[in-house]
């Protein structure tokens, strides 16, 4: 290289650079170490980490250890999936084209709405981008219910600081409800059902108060309990977010994941990302184009309401591949195992002395939250030596509330050793 440029050093490569800027002493850097000596040492790192693949998973809180078939992986592996990249050019990408469409398809689905795009990065940044689209004109207040997951909550703050509002929470009663204080500068109501301590939300009344004042209602729903729990679009919800971790993608150490967005078609021009459409070709022949991407997204960034501009095309593939191999059928059984493990689980770990339900009296789905007559993190860690993921400590409610999440993978006899090893603990 420094033959071609006509140079006789490194020195002189950088000479353009003002030596004011240059570090003039050496960095005091240890040798070098061979590739083999390198991996040697990063597997005995390795090797003092637990292996959590041994361990049994009772945690949640919005990212669950769900069955995933083999299938999944084998289609969502295949090279022109994973290869693929925007599909801007339909001719060349009918084959992602028709899966995103199919993704679609089946959100509309399962949320009752009638549009949706080709999915969002995460859940709490779908949750962002309803939030874009219910704020218009003098309705800019934005209402968030105590039961939404505080990430979902510190997300729309930070996005908040910029867009220019303030996400305003208001209180829940024993675990659920509460009283929005609607006005007309309220342009949406954020509801999460079920919420983040599992609880089911009298969600319904929630979106028709909502409504009612002029403001959207959206909600922040589980995909899995669509099977066993009416869909958004019946309950009264204008737009509709999810995380979609729980559709065919692994935990992953957090990621990557996608979001979940839906919504009436009154909303479709405002829906950031892109939405693939189905059409014929000058032959009549079935083909799948970009029907609609807001132009400001591209080249008048200013005027936008979102600057989203794709998509988590890999983990949508996941997830289209998942709801396919479940099916409607299937939907309804996976969640009528998930809220029966579930029930079971409450019953056998509030039979341990001194454990309880934190809301004795409200429904749950898949996940309930128990008090403990101990800090919640001191008994999760000494579980964790009992080879258990107890669940996710709520310091928000109080330092001794833990939240347990029950999947269609744990079976009777894993219940009964997470109760066995709750009691010990405690004792």
């Amino acid at each position: 290289m420094l033959g071609a440029l006509g140079l006789t050093s490194l020195d002189d490569l950088f000479e353009t650079i003002p030596r004011s800027v240059r570090l003039d002493r050496p960095l005091a850097l240890v040798d070098g170490v061979s590739e083999m000596e390198l991996l040697a040492d990063v597997r005995s790192l390795a090797a003092r980490n637990r292996n959590l693949d041994e361990s049994v998973c009772f945690a949640g809180a919005g990212a669950y250890d769900h069955y995933i078939p083999s299938i999944v992986s084998a289609l969502a592996g295949r090279s022109e999936f994973t290869t693929s990249y925007t599909p801007y050019q339909p001719e060349l990408s009918q084959g992602v084209l028709q899966v995103l469409f199919e993704f679609q398809s089946m959100v509309c689905e399962l949320t009752g709405l009638e549009v949706s795009n080709a999915s969002l990065y995460d859940g709490s940044t779908a949750l962002v981008e309803a939030v874009n689209m219910a704020r218009s004109g003098r309705r800019r207040r934005v209402l968030v219910s105590g039961g939404v997951d505080p990430r979902h909550v510190e997300t729309l703050r930070t996005y908040g600081r910029g867009a220019g509002y303030e996400p305003e929470v208001f209180p829940l009663a024993d675990g659920r409800g509460g009283r929005p204080d609607l006005a007309e500068d309220v342009a949406c109501v954020i509801v999460q059902h079920p919420n983040v301590f599992g609880i089911l939300e009298p969600a319904s009344d929630l979106f028709g108060t909502a409504r009612d004042a002029g403001a959207h209602a959206i909600q922040v729903f589980d995909p899995l309990s669509l099977g066993v729990l009416a869909p958004p679009g019946e309950l009264g919800a204008d737009i509709a977010v999810a995380e979609g971790q729980s559709l065919g993608n692994h935990l992953n150490y957090g990621g990557p994941y996608l979001g979940l967005i839906a919504a009436r078609m009154t909303d479709v021009r405002r829906m950031p990302g892109r939405i693939v459409g189905e059409t014929v070709d000058l032959e009549g022949r079935t083909g799948y184009v970009l029907t609609l991407q807001a132009r400001e997204q591209h080249i008048r960034r200013e005027r936008a309401n979102s600057n989203i501009c794709t998509n988590q095309t890999l983990m949508a593939i996941a997830a289209t591949i998942y709801l396919a191999w479940l099916g409607p059928a299937g939907l309804a059984e996976l969640g009528r195992q998930c809220a029966s493990r579930a029930a079971y689980a409450a019953d056998r770990l509030t039979s341990v002395p001194g454990v309880g339900l934190a809301y004795p009296t409200a429904p749950f789905f898949k996940e309930f939250a128990v008090r403990l007559p101990r800090p919640a993190v001191e008994v999760r860690d000494a579980l964790f030596d009992h080879g258990i993921l107890a669940g996710v400590p709520m310091p928000s409610v109080g330092e001794e509330v833990l939240l347990v999440a029950v999947t269609e993978k744990r079976d009777r006899g894993e219940i009964d050793r997470y109760a066995t090893a709750l009691r010990e603990v405690l004792a």
